[in-house]
């Protein structure tokens, strides 16, 4: 029920088509989406379809059409539109009206059986729900290899023959994004981490990871759900003597990690709960959630670029995060609250002895989530305050105390008491200020 609240029968929508159907759409929805996104979510994407042809762009109608059609109750309607999206077939835009919201829907043409069988966590998805057997048969149908004959492939490109200006003396060529929004909405992985291995090898970064490796890096770290270390030490089994990425061998070392991690044979879809932007009821509040949010999102570099006034950082600090986040086996999360609580405890100087000593403790707790980090943070920092507070009164209580003192020790224990107060929130003001140092330099990024 998990759409409960989110659309109502009496809410409008309507239907676009974004692009050109490619003429094999259908074998392409029944054959290979219909598998992995469930006959529900198909049904709901012909009959859009179907309504982008048939309506008119004044005819907006009503969310109990669909249910009266597709004889479905809206949660589960809702729960097919999640799929869709997810898997880049349909876009919803939404806006308000004093009684009811307004749903568009723009449908995205599916990839046709050719690109689906290209793709490498579509075809890994086919073939987990439907087996080995059945993903050959399919396979053989539908991809099929283009007889090349020997030599070297010297087809001009477009560039190469045309120009629709003439570019000005010494002015750079433009450049083509030539990235396809389409196939499943993945996020976007911060190659960074890979970028100093790779570096650190003295392996050519650019020759591994190319757009296309990078898309497939992307794709199989969520779909088995992988850590930075993990695709590190899978991409490097995967590499050939000539430095380029086996993707056959990748996804084999990603599938065996992925048993040895989770003890299972293989990844399977699970629909989440609470899984929309929609859906996002809690807002951190105080300094310490926001800070905590912010380290689950950002790389380590971006943590010490955003400590740093914006300044590159260093390849010696980067190399050194990087062989500890190895060794030890951390999130990217934890391993950034092990850098900020090490700068926030060694007058923001990254030792490197400190911040191992740090980063092995805590992967022997097994810390996993930014939250857990900054709270065993906090746990560490009281303990320290209190017995520097017990060792100080300690040493008064030794000394011979003379009789004027206990005079004037009632005079003092005000600005005493004041002292204490201003030392026990020292961290928490030093955690706001560097929080603030990172709202700023986040937000000129954006």
């Amino acid at each position: 029920m998990q759409g409960f609240g989110k659309i109502l029968p009496v809410d409008g929508f309507k239907a676009y088509l974004y692009n050109s159907l490619p003429t094999n759409y259908m074998a392409s929805l029944i054959h290979l989406y219909q598998p992995i996104l469930g006959i529900e979510a198909i049904q709901l994407y012909q009959f859009l379809l179907l309504e982008t042809r048939t309506s008119l762009d004044n005819n907006l109608q009503t969310h109990h059409t669909l249910m009266t059609y597709l004889n479905r109750p809206l949660d589960e309607i809702y729960e097919s539109r999640l799929k869709l999206e997810a898997f880049g077939l349909m876009k919803t835009y939404q806006y308000d009206t004093e009684d009811k919201k307004i749903f568009t829907y723009v449908l995205h043409a599916p990839f046709s059986p050719d690109e689906f069988m290209r793709d490498t966590m579509l075809r890994e998805l086919l073939y987990r729900e439907i087996g080995e057997n059945k993903f050959t048969s399919l396979n053989q149908l539908y991809q099929k290899e283009v007889p090349l004959q020997h030599g070297t492939d010297i087809t001009v490109s477009f560039s190469d023959v045309f120009q629709t200006i003439e570019p000005q003396s010494g002015a750079p060529a433009p450049v083509i994004n030539k990235e396809k929004e389409q196939g499943v909405q993945i996020d976007k992985m911060d190659f960074t981490y890979l970028q100093q291995v790779l570096l650190d090898k003295m392996i050519p970064v650019k020759k591994i990871l190319t757009d296309v490796n990078k898309r497939v890096i992307s794709q199989l770290s969520q779909l088995y759900q992988l850590d930075q270390y993990e695709i590190e030490k899978s991409l490097l089994w995967a590499l050939t003597d000539e430095n380029t990425l086996d993707v056959e061998q990748f996804k084999a070392a990603c599938n065996d990690v992925f048993q040895t991690k989770y003890n299972r044979t293989n990844p399977h879809l699970q629909f989440k709960e609470n899984n929309t932007k929609q859906e996002e009821t809690h807002q951190p509040k105080s300094r310490t959630e926001k800070l905590t949010t912010h380290l689950e999102t950002i790389s380590p570099r971006e943590l010490l670029e955003d400590l740093s006034a914006g300044k590159n950082a260093s390849a010696q600090d980067m190399r050194m995060i990087s062989d500890i986040m190895t060794k030890q086996g951390l999130t990217l999360p934890v391993m950034n609250v092990a850098i900020y609580y090490c700068l926030l405890q060694s007058n923001m100087r990254l030792s490197k002895a400190y911040l191992e000593k740090i980063a092995s403790h805590w992967s022997r707790l097994g810390l996993q989530t930014a939250a857990q980090a900054m709270e065993h943070a906090q746990q560490e920092i009281q303990p320290k305050q209190k017995r520097t507070h017990r060792r100080n009164t300690k040493q008064q209580s030794q000394e011979v105390i003379p009789d004027w003192f206990e005079d004037s020790k009632r005079s003092n224990t005000n600005t005493a008491e004041k002292k204490e107060n201003q030392s026990a929130s020292l961290d928490e003001k030093e955690r706001d200020e560097m929080l603030a140092i990172l709202k700023r330099h986040s937000s000129n990024k954006k």
